[in-house]
């Protein structure tokens, strides 16, 4: 491990011992944020436009097969490396982030994460030769994968089946249901989505859960609804449809019952929304230091720094900062299967610190730089909406992070009240 001073900035997730290959990428992902993704972030939240820019600048800097293996022709980041970077991204625009997220999930999952997920060795056959597919659709095309999970139920919670269906057919399977808040829509080039299998009963199960990537072409497969939410706007999350959509076999991401189990092996899988969030409340707190020290440009010179409320203000906001990064960066470093009691409880707890924290450091930010930060010409305004949405985000909202630690703190496994 290599010091940290050889980075000529202090990334989001804070300052750690970073590895050559961590340094490699957070400068990367610094570079990119703030010489492209930074002036182009005012344009897809005013237009709710998805980043296309963006995603060809991540493209050519081999981001988007970032976690995919250096077997496969990726850059072969682990679980950590993909959290520092993307709150690096996030930085600098939270909808690039959100929805890069969605499509590094579908090759971490795959991954990474699947290589600690128990299967029979036939099981393991399908899904090394099934996976391979996909990382080469990523790495030699560009391709891009989305994975929408919500439907307006509790399926997206892990609290019921999902709705959407898929049924084996002769060669592949019949896919039916509708899926909402599908980030990408209209920009993957294939849908990584969650369905349950049907096997002819009344009787749908979680633990039949399929992983089934959909390619935008599918006969059968349409997107609908109007898209002009409070923020995130440029994730372009509209309505998916699928109506006796046909995907082959080897468009599985993972076995049959897989996924259920991964779920249950690695509950940092879903942690992975909160980097995007942790880069939010860095950059609401990047702009409030600058702005009262007269340093943002295009501003007058102004300096506010010298009124004791403003230096009480920041000083607040960096403790929380602080916070937040030293949860997170445990949490990062403890991701793996089957974590312990503790370990489960400490993610719990950096995932809903980090997505109410970003709101609560936005708000400050725009209480202590005055009415002038809510012009839009300026980011703290978008700052502060994108921030909202954190805790609302299935399958891990506030709510839910707030009930699974009351409940997971006073219930050891199998027990309950007679």
């Amino acid at each position: 491990m290599d010091a940290f001073p050889s980075l000529s900035f202090t990334p989001a997730v804070g300052d750690l011992p970073f590895t050559p290959l961590q340094r490699e990428l957070l400068q990367r992902a610094h570079t990119l944020g703030r010489d492209r993704f930074a002036a182009r972030a005012p344009q897809w939240d005013r237009e709710a436009s998805f980043p296309f820019a963006n995603y060809d600048d991540l493209r050519e800097a081999g981001f988007l097969r970032l976690c995919v293996p250096t077997a496969h022709g990726g850059l072969g980041a682990d679980y950590a490396t993909y959290m520092m970077v993307a709150a690096e991204i996030g930085r600098f625009c939270g909808a690039t982030a959100l929805t890069w997220n969605m499509h590094i999930c579908s090759t971490m999952w795959t991954g990474v994460l699947a290589d600690g997920i128990a299967m029979t060795e036939a099981q393991r056959a399908e899904h090394l030769a099934r996976r391979e597919l996909h990382f080469q659709r990523i790495v030699n095309e560009g391709a891009v994968y989305a994975q929408p999970f919500s439907e307006g139920s509790a399926a997206a919670a892990g609290r019921a089946p999902f709705g959407t269906t898929a049924k084996k057919v002769e060669g592949g399977w019949l896919v039916n249901g509708r899926k909402i808040f599908a980030s990408l829509s209209g920009a993957a080039d294939y849908y990584g989505i969650l369905c349950t299998e049907d096997k002819g009963d009344d009787h749908p199960d979680a633990r039949d859960t399929l992983y089934i990537s959909v390619p935008a072409t599918s006969a059968g497969f349409s997107i609908s609804g109007e898209w002009d939410p409070l923020g995130m706007r440029g994730t372009v999350s509209r309505n998916l449809a699928f109506k006796d959509v046909f995907v082959s076999d080897a468009e599985q991401l993972m076995p049959r019952g897989i996924y259920f189990k991964g779920a249950q092996t690695w509950p940092a899988m879903f942690f992975t929304l909160s980097p995007t969030y942790l880069g939010i409340a860095t950059a609401a707190y990047d702009f409030t230091v600058k702005y009262l020290r007269g340093e943002v440009e295009g501003e007058p010179p102004v300096k506010r720094r010298q009124y004791p409320t403003k230096q009480i203000a920041v000083a607040q906001m960096r403790i929380q900062l602080e916070s937040m990064k030293s949860l997170f960066q445990r949490a990062i470093t403890e991701a793996k299967p089957n974590p312990t009691k503790d370990e489960k409880l400490r993610l719990y707890a950096a995932h809903y610190s980090v997505m109410e924290g970003a709101n609560d450091i936005a708000r400050l930010a725009i209480r202590t730089c005055g009415g002038q930060s809510m012009m839009k010409h300026l980011p703290l305004e978008r700052l502060y909406r994108d921030s909202r949405c954190g805790a609302l985000m299935l399958p891990w909202t506030a709510e839910l992070i707030l009930d699974r630690m009351g409940r997971e703190t006073l219930y050891e496994a199998g027990e309950r009240d007679e």
